[in-house]
């Protein structure tokens, strides 16, 4: 039986927690097309047969440290390397970006197995370009394996779940077979609420806004979450809210639909939009918001 824990890193919106999902067969992370997404380091525990795969997605590895909240994703990010077991890095093609070689500066201190995992092949054409890009790969870093994938596709995931398993040392399960994820129903239903933001809003809104679920209240036959969106600005908080409000009604819906689901019972949920000032650049207002695993 074999069981441990595998890092998924990369650049922001490269597909982690999407592969995450794939490979877990539910949502457990958020997704969107915007970087920086992910915020928080989370579980995905896998059990089956071969043994218990407990993937950890983390925020996209980037070089931009201008507010607490990038340094903060930085981290978290770095320190998901820290106890597991093996990595996979995932990239968004089969080429190379300026800050790669710094995450390969961050592998090689690490001394971990590494599965790179080429992700989105369903868009690559050249097939030639993709052997170059593994012969290339393999004068940069000692990978243990390379694989093409694709998370949304689903094509190759399977194999490099048995790849990633093979990689696990032998011993019991750390978690009862049951389990998906290490974290709390309120914190699903915050981050379900960010993601309906995130889709619905502008480029740049969803980087300055977060939120934070005041009361959860579990009745029987229904569960009443009560959650505050925070912005920095009064300009921000009229866009997040829309005209006659209609914006907040739209992200409430979408919200409501997919806690239920998760939840599998009905769901009561009211949100309110906040204004707390520079936020995302103080690290004391951080800890405040539940920002305390970076």
């Amino acid at each position: 039986m074999k069981c441990g824990f595998i890092a998924l890193i990369g650049r922001p919106n490269v597909g982690k927690s999407t592969l995450m999902n794939h490979l877990l067969r539910q949502k457990i992370s958020i997704t969107s097309r915007k970087p920086q997404t992910t915020r928080h380091r989370i579980l995905g525990i896998n059990t089956h047969a071969a043994g218990q795969a407990i993937y950890i997605d983390t925020p996209g590895m980037h070089d931009s440290e201008k507010r607490a909240l990038n340094r903060y994703l930085n981290r978290a990010a770095d320190a998901t390397l820290l106890g597991v077991d093996a990595v996979v890095w995932l990239l968004d093609g089969p080429f190379w970006q300026e800050y790669d070689g710094i995450i390969i500066k961050k592998l090689k201190q690490a001394g971990l197995p590494v599965i790179l995992a080429v992700n989105k092949v369903d868009k690559v054409k050249d097939r030639d370009a993709m052997l170059a890009f593994f012969a290339d790969a393999t004068q940069k870093f000692p990978f243990t394996e390379l694989i093409p994938i694709s998370a949304l596709k689903n094509i190759n995931l399977d194999k490099l779940e048995s790849l990633a398993m093979g990689l696990l040392p032998e011993r019991g399960h750390i978690y009862p077979e049951d389990q998906v994820t290490d974290r709390p129903e309120r914190f699903l239903a915050a981050e379900i609420i960010r993601e309906k933001l995130t889709r619905r809003l502008g480029a740049e809104l969803p980087y300055v806004l977060t939120v934070e679920i005041e009361r959860y209240e579990e009745h029987p036959g229904i569960t009443k979450i009560y959650a505050i969106v925070w912005v920095e600005k009064p300009s921000q908080k009229a866009i997040v809210i829309g005209k006659d409000g209609e914006m907040l009604k739209k992200v409430g819906t979408d919200a409501r639909l997919d806690i239920t689901k998760l939840l599998d019972q009905k769901v009561y949920l009211q949100l309110w939009v906040k204004v707390k000032s520079g936020w995302s650049d103080s690290e004391r207002a951080l800890q405040s918001l539940g920002f305390n695993d970076g």
